[in-house]
């Protein structure tokens, strides 16, 4: 048995970072990773930093205005060349600078917990047991496979992360599932030449947005030749020794239908990723949903062990992570203030192409509030900048509160709304209202300054 001051099971953002912070104040720390193909966790390996990375390189294949499909694909096989160096590199660069640490350890292996205090590793030479008094759990979250008949074994069918390891172009890609993920995805393929089919089983097209920003995101995808098909409900997936077949029956019709495709891509949602932990073991209860349960301040019902991002469930973010590690480092060394109610205005931003970005309360929900509201539009091709980068679709939005200026919230559908969203959710965080906004001097030509015009609220 090796005994350490804390454990942490996973390599994501939170726990690598915690991790470091601990090491350097003298803590031994064992940091368990099943794979080394995970260092440095989801984010950089198959999450943010792959998939942006490929996005970008879309864009830069559809500025080219190739006249072949070979043309596309051969940009397509560099960009996953090129998001292989650049995972690669963060990858070692993530490992060294825990391992580089005196005090820290990584194991390569599968971690289970035997009891509150020790957690069993078995890597491939050896089996150990590591003890704690601190453990922390980091495991995240992987894709939910559908009970679809033929899926199984089915060698056209990939996840968010096989399909970034093709190595050639589908011509025809079917998505099942029209969520933020396979949205991204679906903007990544028609780019670079892609014939894509989204598959959305649902009545309504990305339904926690309203549908005016809705409608603006699908008149853009369509622009582009991405085909939405709602009420699609996926029957059944088969293949043969050349493509695969996705059948598929309308939900308002009953009728049934069939495409082809090269590749199949299932986007339809993630879960934490427990399974194998042993948790019982350890006292550890999870939700009804499958997640870690935790309070507050992150602690699960074992309360020398704390879960920290995507296994405790809720919005799966890298920055949430990293917030997670802020709480757990302010209990063990501040003043122990910090908890996740503090979480306010939030944004997040999904990477189609141009990306949409929101924070807050969208119009709907604002209305369900009560509140005295007022709503302030804005066409992304109004702004200047659109026209000097030649991205002029999209709408912008924002609610506020007509009694108090406040910010109730915003989106965001246009070109560099990633960036400028942070704006608007400091702004909030800040508890300062809209007139902030619409008075203070941006640069020009520049997105941020449209932010001028959408709260010119009257």
């Amino acid at each position: 048995m090796k005994k350490y001051d804390a454990i942490i099971i996973g390599f994501g953002k939170g726990g690598k970072t915690l991790a470091a912070d601990l090491g350097s104040r003298g803590w031994t720390v064992a940091v368990v990773e099943r794979s080394k193909e995970m260092y440095g966790g989801t984010c950089i390996n198959i999450g943010c930093i792959p998939t942006k990375t490929l996005m970008h390189l879309s864009k830069v294949a559809q500025y080219s205005h190739f006249t072949t499909f070979e043309q596309y694909a051969d940009a397509f096989h560099k960009a996953i060349e090129e998001k292989r160096k650049i995972t690669a590199a963060l990858r070692q660069k993530n490992f060294e600078n825990l391992d580089s640490k005196e005090t820290v350890t990584v194991y390569t292996g599968v971690a289970s917990f035997l009891s509150p205090t020790e957690v069993e590793v078995k890597t491939d030479r050896e089996t150990i047991v590591l003890q704690a008094g601190k453990i922390f759990i980091n495991t995240g979250a992987s894709t939910i496979v559908p009970n679809i008949k033929g899926i199984e074994g089915n060698p056209f069918v990939y996840t968010s992360t096989s399909i970034m390891e093709l190595d050639r172009l589908p011509r025809r890609l079917a998505i099942v599932g029209g969520g933020y993920i396979g949205l991204e995805f679906a903007s990544i393929f028609a780019n670079f030449g892609s014939d894509v089919t989204v598959l959305e089983g649902g009545d309504k097209f990305i339904p926690r947005e309203d549908r005016d920003i809705a409608d603006a995101v699908k008149t853009v995808l369509e622009k582009k030749g991405i085909s939405i098909r709602l009420n699609a409900v996926v029957q059944e997936i088969g293949h043969d020794a050349g493509k695969a077949t996705v059948v598929y029956r309308d939900a308002l019709t009953g009728d049934t239908e069939q495409i082809d495709a090269d590749a199949i891509l299932l986007a339809t949602g993630r879960r934490p990723n427990t399974e194998g932990l042993n948790l019982q073991a350890a006292g550890v209860k999870l939700t009804e949903r499958g997640a870690i349960e935790v309070d507050d301040r992150l602690h699960t019902s074992a309360d020398n062990i704390w879960a920290i991002g995507d296994v405790r469930g809720g919005l799966q973010f890298t920055y949430l992570s990293l917030d997670d590690y802020r709480i757990i480092r302010d209990e063990l060394f501040g003043d122990g203030k910090r908890n996740t109610g503090d979480r306010e205005a939030v944004a997040y931003s999904v990477f189609i192409d141009p990306p949409l970005s929101h924070v807050g309360l969208n119009e709907e929900q604002a209305l369900r509030t009560g509140r005295n509201i007022k709503v302030s539009k804005v066409m992304a091709a109004s702004m200047p900048r659109t026209r000097t980068i030649g991205q002029p679709e999209g709408l912008l939005k924002t609610v506020v509160d007509a009694d108090t200026n406040q910010i109730l919230g915003a989106t965001l559908f246009c070109a560099e709304s990633s960036e400028i969203i942070n704006l608007v959710s400091l702004a909030m965080r800040t508890d300062n209202d809209y007139v902030l906004l619409r008075d203070n001097i941006f640069t020009h030509p520049s997105m941020s300054e449209s932010l001028n015009d959408l709260f010119n609220i009257k």
